[in-house]
């Protein structure tokens, strides 16, 4: 069972339908920066009443499912990654086992979870040019798609979570929303439209555009690289096993774990917050999804930076931020609710200083 413990009032985060104007300065850490890389989130498209248009939710998951929306390059990037995973019990190494833990991690949590979504989606945080392109590279490596379309798609889920629109909820099926929603193109057959309607800031950036077109070119290098350094220092044996257990099988268990937020995080689990969606804290996923796992938080508090709300709720992407923020790469945190919050933070330190 799922308790309700408190009902949300939310700093503003465009990426909810709710919220249709950007947040003032104050409010929004990211308020734009050509030096450091700093960029404010979109605002979305709204009507006469400053709702937001109802076509933002366009295709729908029924819309999607056509034979002529198939994605192919996805079914054949994920179908092979799969197929390479039956070859893992032939070619175990303890250098392959060590080498998936390692780009699991990188890719994982620094890549998706601090990367893609802290700081590319929500920009829960500060820093420089070369640290966004840095974590958007590693990202990259994850296999789950360029920085522009990962963005994009999650901004729409917040948007439209477990509404119709939402690119992967649960109320449309469970495999659905943990992997088969992938099969299908999210945008209505106009990506560049639908990439400038979510990721006008990134489509701004000629860095994030690179890393676009250099999605498939740099996990192909990964995946030769691992191979020629297994080669090098073992031969064929070790190269297989490094590509095996470091590339596809890696891959595909970041790919899942990212998945389980998307489908298990929202059908079980429990509630810290009473959200309009279906989002649960789920302790397995969090584990697994270094921290993503503790959904009803993040969808309570889009923006703030640590998704464990509760002392014993471990966040291992939140501690590496505390490092990153302690080394002065990244600045202004969002680790605070609401403006609200941040002020009364704020005033508490200024009258122990004084």
């Amino acid at each position: 069972m799922s308790t309700v413990i408190d009902s949300p009032t939310r700093e503003s985060d465009p990426t909810k339908a709710d919220s249709p104007k950007s947040p003032s300065l104050d409010q929004h850490p990211n308020h734009g920066d050509a030096k450091t890389g700093d960029v404010a989130i979109p605002q979305m498209e709204t009507d006469a009443t400053g709702m937001a248009k109802p076509d933002h939710g366009k295709p729908t998951a029924q819309e999607r499912r056509r034979r002529d929306n198939l994605s192919l390059y996805a079914l054949g990037w994920l179908g092979l990654a799969h197929i390479g995973c039956l070859f893992a019990p032939m070619t175990f190494t303890w250098a392959g086992l060590f080498t998936l833990i390692g780009l699991h991690w990188l890719t994982g949590s620094l890549g998706i979870c601090l990367g893609y979504h802290r700081l590319l989606t929500h920009t829960g945080m500060k820093t420089h040019n070369w640290v966004r392109y840095l974590f958007g590279g590693i990202g990259s490596l994850a296999g789950e798609g360029s920085p522009l379309d990962w963005v994009a798609d999650h901004r729409k889920h917040h948007a439209h979570s477990d509404q119709e629109g939402d690119p992967h909820s649960p109320h449309d099926g469970g495999w659905w929303s943990h992997v088969f929603w992938l099969a299908f193109h999210t945008h209505d057959g106009d990506r560049k439209d639908y990439l400038n309607h979510w990721v006008p800031d990134l489509m701004r950036d000629r860095g994030m555009r690179i890393l676009d077109k250099m999605f498939l070119p740099m996990n192909l290098a990964l995946g030769a690289g691992l191979f020629g350094i297994g080669y090098a220092f073992g031969g064929l044996s070790l190269a297989t096993s490094l590509f095996i257990w470091g590339f596809c099988l890696r891959l595909v268990l970041v790919l899942h774990a990212t998945w389980l937020v998307n489908s298990a995080s929202h059908i079980w689990g429990y509630k810290n917050y009473e959200t309009a969606d279906d989002s649960r804290n789920n302790w397995i996923v969090a584990i697994f999804a270094y921290g993503e796992g503790w959904h009803n938080n993040h969808h309570a508090y889009p923006r703030m930076a640590k998704h464990g709300h509760k002392w014993w709720e471990f966040d291992m992407t939140w501690m590496m931020i505390v490092l990153l923020k302690k080394l002065g790469l990244v600045w202004d945190v969002v680790d605070y609710k609401n403006a609200a919050e941040k002020r009364a933070r704020a005033a508490a330190q200024a009258d122990k200083a004084a």
